[in-house]
């Protein structure tokens, strides 16, 4: 039954701790890794469980030790849940360079929570020429001594194995987000839980859960209002009932923690490392990832136009300079292909979503008109 599989996922995209307990149970060690984009094939080919680390929804208080008021909340509450010891036993974090926030985290990790051995993966701005990749291998390169230092060991046939893994989860999850878009019987709130309990699985566990879910859908429920949903992170509770009250269906997303990680597979290649270097370089369409020529912004309107959505919402976390330079082409491509855009403003720290409410009930309003 779907309802079956879907406790499933519940229940590790709300227990992070017990899926981190049954593997550390079974002997397996524990590899953090924060956003984004970091190399779980790497971590996963040399014998580690890659974990996701994408803070939680909570008061911050020691973070401020550390961090200004105005940096992103996600990674304060990354740092702020490994000084509370919601990290103690894993092994490491893998921690990218991506912003400058994420480069601060990496080096306030190492005083703050000395326990857990910070690793740092260096990426280059400029990916795709061969210099770029060259640099994202030796990274790499970089990473595989550090978890050796832990005990891994690296073989590139292993390696070679988990790119496979990893590329059959991709698939999977494109194959998902397909099906989700005809499917609005699927709450925001459900939809939500299967992305986010990928983090806490084995990839091999999650593919094998997500290929059942698919099995076991039925016939697509009643009609409702389509939208793209675009940010970093959008798995806050209160903000997933607040779609799903409104008869707001997800029919895609350019969010990245959910489909974004999924677009690019690895290739293959005789060196699997030099493969996982050419993925990073493949990525695109994301804040993160610099392109001055932007083709994020025409991927959110020629998506929103191919699954039907009647508009888009914008998910901005606060203080993320990377998603805030980009909303204002985004806002300009929408309003010249007449899409109707929803801006919403959120954070790990929020409580109170009335403001949230506010403004997506005026966007309801608006799509139904």
């Amino acid at each position: 039954m779907v309802q079956d599989v879907m406790k499933k996922f519940h229940e590790a995209a709300v227990s992070p701790r017990a899926q981190m307990d049954k593997y550390m149970a079974e002997g397996k060690k524990i590899v953090l890794t924060a956003p984004v984009y970091t190399p779980e094939e790497l971590i996963h080919s040399m014998g580690f469980v890659p974990m996701g680390a994408w803070g939680a929804d909570m008061e911050l208080n020691r973070s401020k030790e550390y961090f200004p008021a105005f940096l992103c909340s996600i990674v304060q509450s990354i740092l702020e849940l490994g000084i509370k010891g919601a990290y103690k036993g894993a092994s490491a974090i893998v921690i990218p360079s991506l912003c400058d926030t994420l480069k601060t985290l990496g080096e306030n990790w190492k005083y703050a929570v000395d326990d857990i051995k910070f690793i740092p993966m260096t990426y280059p701005q400029n990916r795709k020429p061969d210099y770029g990749i060259a640099f994202t291998k030796a990274g790499y390169e970089r990473v595989i001594r550090d978890l050796e230092a832990l005990g891994g060991k690296y073989d590139p046939a292993a390696l070679a194995e988990s790119i496979r893994v990893y590329n059959r989860h991709n698939a999977v999850m494109r194959q998902l987000d397909e099906t989700l878009a005809v499917h609005p019987e699927i709450t925001a709130a459900e939809r939500s839980d299967i992305f986010k309990s990928a983090y806490f699985m084995t990839k091999e566990e999650h593919t094998a859960l997500v290929e059942e879910f698919l099995a076991e859908l039925g016939e697509a429920g009643e009609e409702k209002i389509g939208i793209v949903v675009s940010g970093i992170l959008t798995d806050a509770p209160q903000l997933n009932e607040i779609f799903d009250e409104f008869g707001m269906h997800i029919v895609a997303d350019d969010v990245a923690a959910q489909s974004r990680q999924y677009r690019t597979d690895a290739p293959e290649m005789d060196d699997p490392l030099q493969a996982l270097a050419v993925k990073f370089a493949n990525m695109d369409n994301c804040s993160v990832l610099y392109n001055v020529k932007k083709p994020r912004v025409q991927w959110i309107v020629d998506t929103a136009k191919a699954r039907g959505a009647k508009g888009v919402v914008v998910v901005m976390t606060k203080f993320c300079d990377p998603e805030e330079f980009d909303y204002v082409m985004i806002k300009k491509a929408c309003e010249k292909a007449d899409l109707p855009l929803a801006l919403v403003e959120v954070d790990r720290q929020m409580v109170h979503f009335e403001q949230v409410r506010t403004n997506l009930e005026t966007f309801r309003d608006m799509l139904t008109m």
